[in-house]
């Protein structure tokens, strides 16, 4: 028998060519689909407030309007009062660091003398704390420079992040038209298919961004009083504000809002450092085990590993920007995923199994 050979026809070539020419042409266009794919979140996330404003009868750019100038309002109150002082904090925090970094060394070598190593050699091979400062900081400094790297720096990301807000505006007022516009594009019974899915879709990212928000905002306050407390006062604010805007990092984010507070900690002795690890340990449980679930869960939906693998994809294409944003892009995704294919697959199996039994 003999095997025929498929052959490329002028139409596989011309596929061949306009696919290459899209991949450079998506490439060139990558700062402006950043700029949707964040106007996408933040019209899903206030969508729900937009909503309840019309129900009061008054219209949705209307109540686009009030919404972002009550947010604006609100973080400027919010600044007026703590703002000042957590400036003033992180500054005197970022002065007195190299001087924490010492004491941690220090207390480094004492709990190995305690446990019976006596090469300090050894131990600045494991536990190089300038190699370790730098290094993070490289890290830090190259997730920093790939997100403005998408945004063409600093004075770009300003501007993305304006016209994303301009832009999500446009579509939470004319999301009737505009949905209806995209969904005329596609052929029955697709269109239905997939107008059904919006409604979900945005309860999915909107509700991802505004469990994190209030996550964050939560653990926030209890880290900074919890501080307080514990006899960290001086830093108390600046170190809360540091976790609270970590912890929109799922994870990652509680880890690199601990690792401060700790460092501040062991200069006050080894029980005000271990009531602090104490302290993260616990909110971090809590976190995982009660908030998340409550807040964030019931409404994303989406398997930890899952969402742990958008944050590592994220930071590693988009830097800390990916890291905010892919997770509820994945949300959305799974909506699709779920009920245009698995739902109808598993429906597919049964009526299959029912049949063939009978």
């Amino acid at each position: 028998m003999i095997e025929k050979r498929k052959s490329f026809t002028l139409y596989d070539v011309l596929l061949i060519i306009a696919g290459f020419f899209l991949v450079i042409l998506l490439w060139q266009l990558r700062s402006l689909l950043l700029t949707l794919m964040i106007a996408t979140v933040l019209a899903a996330t206030i969508t729900p407030f937009v909503d309840a404003l019309e129900r009061l009868h008054f219209p949705r750019w209307l109540g686009v309007i009030l919404f972002y100038l009550g947010l604006i309002g609100g973080l400027i109150v919010v600044g007026l009062l703590i703002g000042p002082s957590v400036s003033e904090q992180i500054q005197r925090l970022a002065r007195r660091f190299p001087i924490y970094l010492e004491n941690l060394g220090i207390a480094v070598e004492n709990l190995a003398a305690r446990v019976g190593i006596t090469q300090l050699e050894t131990i600045e091979q494991f536990f190089d704390l300038q190699a370790l400062t730098n290094g993070l900081f490289r890290s830090s400094q190259k997730l920093v420079l790939r997100s403005f790297g998408v945004t063409f720096g600093i004075l770009g990301a300003v501007i993305n992040l304006i016209l994303a807000v301009v832009i999500s505006g446009y579509m939470v007022a004319g999301s009737k038209s505009l949905i209806k516009g995209l969904i005329s594009l596609f052929p029955q019974p697709w269109d239905e298919r997939l107008e059904a899915q919006v409604l979900p879709i945005s309860r999915r990212m909107g509700g991802y961004v505004q469990g994190r928000v209030l996550v964050s905002l939560i653990l926030g306050i209890v880290i900074t009083l919890a501080l307080r407390v514990l006899g960290l006062s001086e830093f108390a604010l600046a170190l809360g504000t540091i976790a609270a805007f970590t912890n929109f990092i799922p994870f990652v984010g509680p880890v690199l809002g601990a690792v401060p507070a700790l460092i501040v900690a062991i200069p006050q002795g080894g029980l005000t450092f271990v009531w602090v690890l104490l302290l993260f340990v616990i909110i971090q449980n809590i976190e995982t085990y009660v908030l998340d679930p409550l807040l964030v869960g019931n409404t994303v939906r989406v398997h930890p590993f899952y969402q742990l693998l958008a944050v590592l994809g994220g930071t590693q294409v988009l830097g800390i920007i990916g890291a905010v944003i892919v997770p509820p892009w994945v949300a959305g995704i799974t909506v699709v995923l779920e009920n245009l294919y698995l739902r109808p697959k598993l429906l597919a199996e049964k009526h299959l199994s029912v049949n063939s039994e009978q």
